[in-house]
C-alpha cells in the first residue's frame, strides 16, 4: 500500500511518501480502507520527536481517519465491511498512523460516521473537537451557566471550544485578533477581546467582574499570573499547548481561593474517553454543527510539504485533509 511514513524521528523532510506492506488486523482490530486524514500539530510533534511515543518503524504518520471497513477481525463486532467510520487516536503509543491507504484500528477506537456527513468535512474536525470536549467536560468539569473564557478561540481546537462551552450554556468569552471576531461571535462567543489589546486583563474584568470560571488557554502563552487572577472562586485553568513555557506559579491565588490549574492532551484520553468524546461529536457532525473554518484537500503525497507549512505557522484557521484517492 502507499502511505506517508519516516524511518527516523526528524524534520519534516524526512517523510517518504511510497510503498510499504499493508497491515493485518488482529482479532479485535478493524481493517479501514482510508479516504483521508488530517494533520495535526500533534503529528509534527511525534515524528520530530518533541512528544516522545513508542514507535515502530517504518512509522506511518497521522492520527485521524475516515474510511470504509475493508475487514474485521473474529472477535469485533458492531463493524460490517463496508460501514463508514472514523478514528482519532492512532499514531501514538505504538499504533501506527493513519496517513496511509490501510489502516489498523482496535475496535475500541473505531466510530461509525453518521448518515449524510461529508467524510472531508468529519475528518477536519474530529481531532481538535474531540479535544475541546474532553478540555471542557472532563478536564474543565464546566457547568451550564458558568463563564468561559478561551484564549487562541478562532483556532481549529478554539472554535470548538466555542461552540461547545455555548451549546453547554455557558457564557463564553474568546480572545482572537480583530480579523477573527466576527467567526468567534459566529461560533457562539458572546464577546470577543483582541488579544493584544492594551488592557486585556482589565478588559476581561470588565465583563465578568466575579471572575473566569474556566480559562482554556489553546494559544500557548500559559501566563498563569494573569488567567489565574482572573478566575472566580474555585475556578479552573486547563492548558492544552505551549510545551516550551516555564510560567511562574501564583501558589497564594491558587490555594486562597480554590483555584486550580490543570494540563491536558489527548494523547493520554483513556478509550472510554475517547468514545464518549465521539458521541459527542456525532451528535454535532449530524446536526451539521461542526464544521473547519476552511478545508484544503491534497494528496496523501503531500504530507511532508504540509507538516512543513504547518510548522512554520502557514495554516491560520485552515485544515488540510489528505486524500488517498487524489493524484
Amino acid at each position: 500500500m502507499r502511505a506517508a511514513y519516516i524511518r527516523e524521528l526528524g524534520p519534516a523532510d524526512v517523510i517518504r511518501y511510497g510503498e510499504i506492506p499493508a497491515p493485518v488486523p488482529g482479532p479485535t482490530d478493524v481493517l479501514v480502507a482510508v479516504r483521508a486524514t488530517a494533520v495535526d500539530p500533534v503529528d509534527t510533534f511525534v515524528r520530530s520527536g518533541l512528544f516522545p511515543t513508542h514507535l515502530t518503524f517504518p512509522f506511518v504518520v497521522g492520527r485521524d481517519l475516515v474510511g470504509t471497513v475493508a475487514e474485521a477481525g473474529p472477535g469485533v463486532t458492531g463493524f460490517r465491511v463496508g460501514d463508514r467510520v472514523w478514528c482519532n487516536s492512532l499514531g501514538h503509543e505504538g499504533r501506527q498512523g493513519a496517513a496511509a491507504e490501510r489502516a489498523v484500528v482496535a475496535a475500541d477506537r473505531l466510530y461509525h460516521l453518521p448518515d449524510g456527513v461529508d467524510p472531508d468535512t468529519a475528518v477536519a474536525v474530529v481531532h481538535p473537537a474531540a479535544t475541546a470536549y474532553l478540555a471542557l467536560f472532563v478536564h474543565g468539569r464546566l457547568r451550564a451557566g458558568e463563564t468561559v473564557l478561551v484564549a487562541g478561540a478562532a483556532g481549529n481546537v478554539g472554535s470548538a471550544l466555542v461552540t461547545m462551552a455555548a451549546r453547554a450554556g455557558a457564557r463564553v468569552l474568546a480572545t482572537a485578533g480583530p480579523r477573527d471576531a466576527a467567526y468567534c461571535a459566529e461560533s457562539g462567543a458572546a464577546e470577543v477581546f483582541d488579544y493584544r489589546g492594551p488592557d486585556l486583563a482589565g478588559t476581561i474584568r470588565g465583563a465578568a467582574p466575579s471572575g473566569v470560571d474556566l480559562y482554556l488557554d489553546t494559544a500557548g502563552v500559559n501566563d498563569l499570573e494573569t488567567s489565574v487572577a482572573l478566575l472566580a472562586r474555585r475556578g479552573r485553568v486547563v492548558l492544552l499547548a505551549g510545551a516550551g513555557t516555564r510560567p511562574v506559579l501564583p501558589a497564594a491565588a491558587l490555594y486562597m481561593n480554590d483555584r486550580s490549574v490543570v494540563g491536558f492532551v489527548i494523547s493520554h484520553a483513556t478509550t472510554d474517553e475517547l468514545a464518549e468524546a465521539a458521541g459527542y461529536i456525532n451528535d454535532l457532525l449530524g446536526r451539521g454543527a461542526l464544521r473547519a473554518r476552511r478545508t484544503e484537500i491534497l494528496p496523501l503525497s503531500a504530507a511532508g510539504a504540509v507538516h512543513a507549512r504547518l510548522e512554520r505557522g502557514e495554516l491560520h484557521g485552515r485544515r488540510v485533509v489528505l486524500r488517498t484517492d487524489v493524484p
